[in-house]
C-alpha cells in the first residue's frame, strides 16, 4: 500500500488545522509557508477534505479552514480516503485466472490485510495524533 504525496500533505494540513484551531480559521497560505507545500496544490487538497466534511472553510476576510467536527470524531482513514479514495483492494486475481486456487488464496490474502489497514487507520483518531 503506498499513500500519495496529496494524502500526506492532507494528513498534516488536518493536524495544523486541528492544533490551531483556537486561534480561528487557518489560512491556506500559512499551512502552505509553514510546511513548504505548493499553495496551488494545498488547496486542491483542503477542497477535497472540504467535501469530504473533514474541514469546513469560511471565506472572507476572517476566512480560512476549519474542522468540520471535533478532533475526537475524525479517523485518519477519513483523511486518507478523502484524498485517495475508498482504502480497498482492487485485484480481481481470480476472475483473471478463472478461478484457480492459487490465485483465489492471494486475493483473499490481500483482501484481509486491506481490511486491517483499514481498520488500524478508523481508530486512529486526530485527537490521539494531537496529544502530547
Amino acid at each position: 500500500m503506498k499513500i500519495s504525496r496529496s494524502t500526506g500533505y492532507a494528513l498534516v494540513a488536518v493536524g495544523y488545522i486541528a492544533m490551531h484551531y483556537k486561534d480561528g480559521a487557518v489560512l491556506a497560505a500559512r499551512v502552505s509557508k509553514e510546511y513548504n507545500i505548493p499553495l496551488e496544490y494545498l488547496l486542491k487538497i483542503l477542497q477535497q477534505l472540504v467535501r469530504a466534511n473533514v474541514l469546513r472553510s469560511k471565506r472572507g476576510p476572517r476566512g480560512g479552514f476549519f474542522l468540520a467536527h471535533p478532533a475526537e470524531n475524525i479517523t485518519l482513514l477519513q483523511i486518507i480516503e478523502a484524498v485517495d479514495g475508498p482504502l480497498m483492494s482492487h485485484l480481481h486475481l481470480a476472475e483473471q485466472t478463472s478461478n484457480a486456487p492459487f490465485s483465489m488464496k492471494m486475493e483473499e490474502v490481500c483482501e484481509k490485510a486491506t481490511k486491517e489497514v483499514r481498520a488500524i487507520y478508523e481508530k486512529a483518531k486526530l485527537s490521539k495524533m494531537l496529544a502530547e
